[in-house]
């Protein structure tokens, strides 16, 4: 799309109604928010789920196993992205993508629903994987739409928005986490509710509130090319059916085959991404050196995501374990803790806005936020090291450690993600728009494929080695990318 269509789409939203922002800002807060309330409700017990024993309603796999899958899972979801983000750019725009991706989403959530065996779990993964892969990297492009390039509003509208996802992920843990220990099948099923509703207010509000924005396919195919990929894609799905169901039997794919390879492909598809939409013919010499600022950017995400997605799998096991549950006189569920992340980030979103446009032209650049975020990511892990110093390996810990360690990692998130979500925006190709947004998720999913090779190791004798190794990196990290600030921003070409 040329910068006068892009100037189109924007003029043809209302500019204000939302808080002071465009009324599109409504349609996608709300319908992000269901969509992260069905998510992460479900994610809040789906660990659980996997490692309790199937007396008391779960699975029944081993506890390592358990945290590999949700890593990987995890890692897939953002992988998946690039799927969505390829159909949105070049086959059906972002706002369709946004639709089929909820529909998935809630078939997926249905099936979770159903007691049966972990084959029709798997299915149910898979379903969940390619839908969040459809929505969520193309509801936050129409974000970016919805905003002139000029357009100062951007970076809070992002926080605005993301305030959205957590005030969903935020409820979410706390009515599905307490009815799904209890009794799973109807967790998940309260999951599909949510991301029904959600689908439901896109629906009725899109044309509305978003107009345009959305609905044009800014790098179409042609019809030879179309019919070229579909039936690539058509043999090449035969030809991986095949090599499961010959490789299964053989013992070749297994649990520990899959992760290794997963991990081998959370970094090769973002490294083949970056070449490719470097060499295309459609990205300008502007937008190549801009893509080399983005490479810091991305590999300082993978370290903060690294650190933030523990949540859900180390810490949340941590929560269950070797967390005291009983505590001022009530019974803490475990999934409970995974409310605390949007919590805090609906509590300081609002300031941080605040504090960006307050500063206005003196605020700290994008790298130096960055820079931030790693600090603080890296100082959540070596304050859940400090319990077992102080009261060793086997001893319950205080929750309120559990609680400043997610804390402190918070202030990292609102210092990185929503600048990261808008970085993305502004410093995206015009002819992929939508998919470098898929290649900021990426970043996510790389972290998390790296995580399901590392959880293995820890143990409650290695926790203070596993929680001091890796936020001391994160530190050593966050000081480098702030020394590089000045040559990365010259990258930028005027992008602040």
């Amino acid at each position: 799309m040329s910068n006068m269509d892009k100037e189109k789409v924007v003029q043809s939203v209302p500019q204000t109604g939302f808080f002071g922002h465009p009324k599109g800002l409504f349609t996608l807060f709300f319908t992000e928010f269901w969509e992260r309330f069905s998510y992460y409700g479900m994610r809040a017990i789906l660990v659980y789920f996997m490692y309790y024993e199937v007396t008391a309603g779960g699975l029944g796999l081993p506890q390592d196993i358990a945290l590999a899958i949700m890593s990987i899972y995890g890692s897939l979801v953002y992988m998946s992205g690039i799927i969505g983000g390829w159909l949105a750019d070049q086959v059906i725009g972002t706002s369709k993508a946004v639709f089929y991706g909820g529909v998935f989403i809630m078939m997926g959530h249905i099936l979770l629903a159903i007691p049966g065996n972990i084959a029709l779990f798997f299915i149910a993964m898979v379903l969940i994987v390619l839908g969040t892969g459809m929505l969520k990297p193309n509801v936050s492009s129409q974000v970016g739409e919805i905003y002139s390039e000029q357009d100062n509003r951007r970076d809070a509208g992002f926080s605005i928005f993301y305030m959205g996802i957590n005030l969903g992920s935020f409820l979410s843990p706390l009515i599905i986490g307490t009815v799904g220990m209890k009794n799973f099948h109807l967790g998940f099923g309260l999951a599909g509710v949510g991301m029904f509703i959600g689908l439901i207010l896109y629906v009725t509000t899109r044309k509305k509130n978003l107009g345009l924005a959305g609905t044009s396919v800014v790098n179409p195919l042609s019809s030879k090319g179309r019919k070229k990929v579909f039936t690539r894609s058509g043999i090449g799905i035969v030809v991986v059916g095949i090599l499961i169901a010959v490789t299964i039997p053989l013992g070749i794919l297994t649990f520990a085959t899959f992760i290794k390879l997963v991990g081998i492909l959370g970094i090769l598809i973002p490294t083949l991404y970056f070449v490719f939409m470097y060499r295309s013919p459609k990205t300008t010499n502007v937008e190549r050196l801009r893509l080399i600022a983005y490479i810091p950017l991305f590999i300082a995400s993978i370290m903060f995501w690294a650190i933030q997605e523990q949540g859900a799998t180390i810490l949340a096991n941590y929560a269950d374990k070797r967390t005291q549950l009983d505590f001022a006189g009530i019974h803490i569920s475990p999934a409970w803790f995974q409310s605390l992340n949007p919590l805090f980030i609906i509590t300081l979103a609002p300031v941080f806005a605040w504090i960006w446009m307050k500063l206005g032209q003196r605020q700290p650049t994008i790298p130096q936020k960055f820079s931030l975020g790693l600090l603080f990511a890296g100082l959540s892990f070596l304050i859940i090291l400090l319990p077992a110093y102080f009261g060793g390996a086997n001893s319950l810990v205080n929750p309120l450690w559990l609680v400043l360690s997610y804390f402190v990692v918070v202030i990292g998130e609102l210092c990185l993600s929503p600048v990261g979500l808008s970085a993305t925006t502004k410093l995206a190709p015009a002819a992929f728009s939508a998919q470098t947004m898929s290649l900021w998720f990426l970043s996510n999913a790389a972290a998390q494929a790296i995580n399901a090779q590392i959880v293995k190791f820890y143990t409650p004798e290695t926790e203070m080695m596993y929680f001091g190794v890796i936020g001391g990196a994160a530190l050593v990290l966050s000081l480098l990318l702030f020394m590089l600030t000045p040559k990365i921003q010259s990258y930028m070409k005027g992008i602040k």
